[in-house]
């Protein structure tokens, strides 16, 4: 009985000694778990912050997958017709643009891929028709993004979705964004500074960030995406605020 315990911890020992001589892989982490710098770190400045457009890197030994640093992060797009929606979402995506895609009548998904401090970041940006028929979309846009943009036309004042895409999800990122701003400027003065008055007491009850920008001449269409990116990962960018009449209001 004694030789059997003897030969079996024997065996047990070089069990044991055996898995102590693998060779342990580990997966590397995606370098969005580490976007924000040290403490005495150099703030970058505010019109690169950081911000590269996106390349696919090679692969490196290590990764499980070619895709294993990318964080796919959503966003939802909400507004009435002809406000300027798809312009302002054309403007951004740039050459992506041909990566969208129709889901369903009435809602559209289309990609934005950028380098924020050596992390790649995936936006699948889902934006909702603005006619009534649409808005049975929005449970569906809404869920799970991490920011959702209210646009509306400048020229118009109509303001909506809020509270029905709010329904569905209470954490994302508000942001007001009023379209058109090209056109706003040819409004008289006092006009121009009744609806940005508006616009500002709105943005403020919806504690949202405010931006007025124009897809024409891509005004704040960029910075409104830095924005939620610096938002999500705490990063060291800034807007500037900005209320003067007549100059692209930014408010927050």
């Amino acid at each position: 009985m004694l030789v059997l315990r003897r030969c079996i911890r024997r065996l047990m020992d070089r069990l044991f000694m055996s898995c102590l001589r693998k060779t342990v892989r580990y997966r590397m982490l995606p370098q969005a778990m580490i976007l924000s710098p040290p403490a005495d770190a150099s703030v970058a400045p505010a019109a690169d912050a950081g911000f590269e457009s996106a390349s696919p890197p090679p692969e490196a030994p290590g990764y499980l997958d070619a895709d294993s640093d990318l964080v796919p992060l959503k966003i939802s797009l909400l507004g009435d017709c002809n406000i300027g929606k798809t312009s302002f979402l054309v403007k951004y995506v740039g050459d992506e643009k041909g990566k969208g895609e129709g889901l369903e009548n009435g809602l559209n998904s289309i990609d934005k891929t950028l380098v924020v401090g050596g992390a790649r970041i995936s936006y699948s940006i889902w934006e909702v028709g603005g006619d009534s028929k649409s808005q049975d979309h929005i449970p569906i846009a809404c869920k799970d993004s991490v920011a959702i943009l209210f646009m509306f036309d400048l020229t118009s004042r109509v303001i909506g979705w809020y509270q029905e895409a709010r329904k569905w999800n209470q954490t994302a990122i508000p942001v007001l964004i009023g379209t058109k701003f090209d056109d706003f400027i040819q409004l008289p003065i006092d006009l121009q500074w009744t609806i940005a008055s508006q616009a500002r007491s709105y943005a403020k009850a919806l504690n949202a960030t405010l931006f007025f920008s124009s897809a024409t001449y891509n005004i704040n269409v960029n910075k409104v995406f830095k924005f939620v990116t610096a938002k999500i990962f705490d990063l060291p960018w800034t807007v500037e605020r900005n209320l003067t009449i007549g100059e692209p209001i930014i408010d927050f």
